[in-house]
């Protein structure tokens, strides 16, 4: 479906009926069958407009054009650098200043670029908005003080649920360059140390002449459902009782996307995968992650959890879902990843927020 398309002609329905979405039967469904993990036989179709009523964090329009032809202009950096309208801000080990409003309302602490502190080698060009002001981020090893105190420190899960569209953008922007350059000071063809260019998006070698550039680590993750719509999900092993949310995993080399929601699946819980139907994705710099949303549906039911990732893994009805929210029994996953938002296509509602 080409972006924008109205929902009516989409093969899939939109949410109707007492907040409850209808089962995901996809068009022209091929046999039941066990689709052993990693074989295509199955294709994958990319409806991506389910989302539309509510944005998933950290995706919505910024109205920030990365202008990325400027990068490497350094007269041009040095002028919008200078220009009176341009805001910056710091960043620092994911880590931003945010300061409330008198209406209630959270924004990111940026400042006139000539007010910002001394900075030069790690000062990142974000891009520019509808009216022509430019923006920056300034790497620190902290962020700066405030005399009024009224500012204090967000990291992105809290701070990207609070702030304007624009402003996350920045913020996310800004995050994924900065855990790169912390982690890529050093030549990975010659180990000599790298130098910042193009306004903080390529690290060159100036021994060996080899440029590095952001890296972005590509990981898929999944609403699974059963033919009777139960939803599976699972307990990572390192996190508390009770929380629990969608499959994921990284994508390999050499593997497409679909066989690394079957694979991941697979290997986690034990469950086959059939149709895939890609749904939207979601910058997610922990430190350099693109999480790749999907629906699936599985053609087994038996669950064999690995023990490693996952120490737990359960069918749930919308009903036993619902139950377990109310009891306490069940987490839901943190309101900023698209995780909550695959989970609310399936259940037909917003999730509660506790423990978000």
């Amino acid at each position: 479906m080409e972006h924008g398309a109205d929902w009516k002609s989409c093969p899939v329905p939109p949410n109707t009926g007492r907040g409850r979405l209808p089962p995901y039967v996809p068009p022209h469904r091929p046999p039941k069958q066990s689709v052993p993990p990693g074989e295509l036989e199955v294709p994958v179709t990319t409806w991506t407009d389910h989302t539309a009523d509510r944005p998933i964090s950290l995706t919505a329009p910024s109205g920030i054009d990365r202008a990325a032809h400027h990068r490497l202009d350094e007269a041009w950096l040095a002028a919008a650098w200078s220009h009176p309208t341009t805001r910056c801000f710091v960043v620092s080990g994911g880590q931003i200043l945010v300061d409330e409003t008198a209406d209630g309302r959270t924004e990111l602490l940026m400042t006139p670029a000539f007010e910002a502190p001394l900075t030069e080698a790690h000062r990142y060009f974000l891009g520019i908005d509808e009216e022509g002001v430019s923006y920056f981020a300034l790497q620190k090893d902290a962020l700066p003080g405030r005399i009024d105190q009224s500012a204090r420190p967000a990291g992105l899960r809290e701070a990207g649920l609070l702030l304007s569209p624009r402003e996350a953008g920045l913020m996310v922007h800004a995050v994924g360059l900065e855990n790169w350059q912390r982690t890529h000071r050093f030549c990975s063809r010659c180990g000599e140390r790298t130098v910042i260019a193009a306004a903080g998006h390529i690290r060159r070698c100036q021994a060996c002449g080899a440029e590095h550039y952001p890296r972005t680590d590509p990981a898929v993750i999944m609403a699974v459902t059963d033919e009777d719509d139960r939803i599976l999900l699972g307990r990572q092993v390192h996190w508390p009782e009770g929380r629990f949310s969608t499959l994921a995993g990284f994508v390999e080399p050499g593997e497409s996307i679909e066989q690394a929601v079957r694979r991941e699946v697979f290997e986690e819980a034990g469950i086959t995968v059939g149709q895939v139907e890609y749904i939207a994705s979601q910058p997610w710099p922990f430190p350099s992650s693109l999480m790749l949303g999907f629906l699936a549906r599985a053609t087994s039911t038996e669950i064999n959890v690995d023990g490693d990732e996952i120490g737990e893994a359960r069918w749930f009805s919308r009903d036993e879902l619902g139950a377990a929210f109310d009891s306490g029994e069940v987490l839901p996953p943190y309101g900023i990843s698209i995780a909550a938002r695959l989970i609310e296509l399936w259940y037909g509602k917003p999730l509660p927020t506790r423990g978000v």
